[in-house]
């Protein structure tokens, strides 16, 4: 079969630039072969999470190694991504220790026998552009673009430069999942966008034959439906201001079996004056029994401080000591304070902990989405306030409040921890004691 003439050379050039490059070690696989091939500008590759995006890339930023002048720069948002094992330095000394190519660990670059070099850097914050504001550059690599601001990456279009005459081609290229804070100008600039200029190769695991495609596709069907669809589908059409939680995820029930039962108090309610709409304070109920867990009582209140301590002391004592009692620690002296004095004055003779938070309330609510999303979570038919549970689940996290969810996601955090576990309950104590 004979080629049409301009498709024969592009064949001829991947043959030279890839299949016979001795610095590409692996062979590409066919949505690959499609990125190197590509000619233009800006290039876009994967979407999904394991179509091996990081590889494309490095073979792409190998392609002109051999030609005399070519200086390529492959980045990251920060150094610590950089240099993860399997990452992209790590893939790099894999291809290239048992070559010709010398490694540069102060300047972190490689340096081939044709004078070409293959740069790592990072833009860590927004001034960092200017770290590289006299290299010049004709390959220029974003690995995971979407978490790069926008100024940062078209910053780095100044770099891009070659020499009169010169037949290695200029070129910008890109990989990333959806989600991060890039998110949107990624998706207007590569998925959405009509620019002929650009091209958008996308990849999921499934094009991928060196992965173990089963247990990674179980990996991720346990991540909430949102980052799920991102990773999984490589889906730009959907984020976090989409919602974490459906209501018809919920079944309702009239018993609740026996298990470990925690509840969990989110402090966050100033007393309701005129029409202002603060925050609320929520302890949630939560029981787990047999991997199933059940939200078995809500109390949500706006009060003044004192009553607030009323109402909780009345609801440890209603609930029974056999429920242990967590609530959030903030960060600094203030509190500490907090939570010795509940500790001390509020909830004396209940099993009650103070416990640090990590992450945002979205962040801390996605395992809670993911085994909701599974039908691992029940609602109590009689739990109160019913229609403002399930509103504010709908909404989050664009409603206006979100006590409820970040009561009960931290209930669940906490009860899918492996609360029975003694050296927790004794690095708890211990810690309580240090206070």
């Amino acid at each position: 079969m004979t080629l049409p003439p301009e498709d024969a050379r592009r064949m001829a050039l991947f043959i030279k630039t890839v299949r016979e490059n001795p610095y590409i070690k692996q062979k590409p696989l066919p949505k690959q072969a499609i990125f190197l091939m590509k000619e233009g500008l800006e290039g876009f590759f994967g979407g999904a999470a394991g179509g091996s995006k990081s590889s494309a890339l490095l073979m792409a930023a190998l392609q002109y190694v051999q030609y005399p002048g070519y200086s390529a720069i492959l980045l990251r948002r920060s150094f610590k991504d950089l240099s993860l094992p399997g990452a992209l330095m790590d893939r790099a000394y894999e291809w290239l220790q048992d070559t010709d190519a010398k490694w540069d660990d102060i300047t972190k670059t490689w340096q081939f026998p044709s004078g070409a070099t293959l740069t790592f850097g990072y833009l860590e914050a927004e001034r960092d552009k200017f770290r590289y504001q006299g290299a010049n550059f004709q390959y220029c690599g974003f690995d995971e673009l979407s978490q790069f601001t926008e100024g940062q990456y078209l910053y780095l279009f100044s770099r891009l430069r070659r020499l009169k005459d010169s037949s290695i081609p200029i070129r910008m290229r890109a990989a990333s999942n959806p989600g991060d804070q890039g998110h949107l100008w990624v998706k207007a600039r590569f998925i959405t966008s009509s620019d002929k200029d650009r091209f958008f190769i996308p990849s999921k695991y499934t094009d991928n034959i060196h992965l173990d495609q089963k247990s990674y596709e179980q990996s991720l069907d346990k991540l909430d439906p949102i980052t799920r669809a991102q990773l999984k589908e490589g889906n730009w059409d959907i984020s976090f201001s989409s919602g974490l939680f459906r209501r018809e995820w919920f079944e309702f029930v009239n018993v609740i079996p026996h298990g470990r039962t925690i509840r969990f108090w989110d402090l966050a309610a100033t007393e309701q004056k005129d029409y202002n709409d603060p925050d609320w304070t929520v302890g949630c109920l939560m029981t787990e029994a047999h991997g199933m867990f059940y939200i078995k009582d809500i109390v949500r209140v706006r009060k003044a401080p004192g009553d607030v301590e009323k109402i909780i002391r009345q609801t440890a004592e209603m609930d029974g000591k056999h429920v242990m009692i967590y609530m959030e620690r903030e960060p600094g002296s203030s509190g500490v304070g907090v939570i010795d004095h509940y500790a001390r004055d509020v909830l004396k003779g209940f099993a009650f902990y103070g416990v640090r938070s990590s992450g945002d309330k979205v962040t801390r609510a996605q395992p809670f989405s993911a085994a909701a999303s599974n039908h691992n979570v029940k609602i109590y038919s009689g739990v109160s306030c019913m229609s403002d549970l399930l509103n504010e689940f709908d909404l989050f996290p664009m409603g206006r409040h979100d006590d409820i969810v970040d009561s009960a996601s931290q209930g669940f955090n906490l009860l899918s921890g492996g609360l029975s576990d003694p050296e927790r309950f004794l690095n708890i104590i211990a810690k309580k004691r240090r206070w």
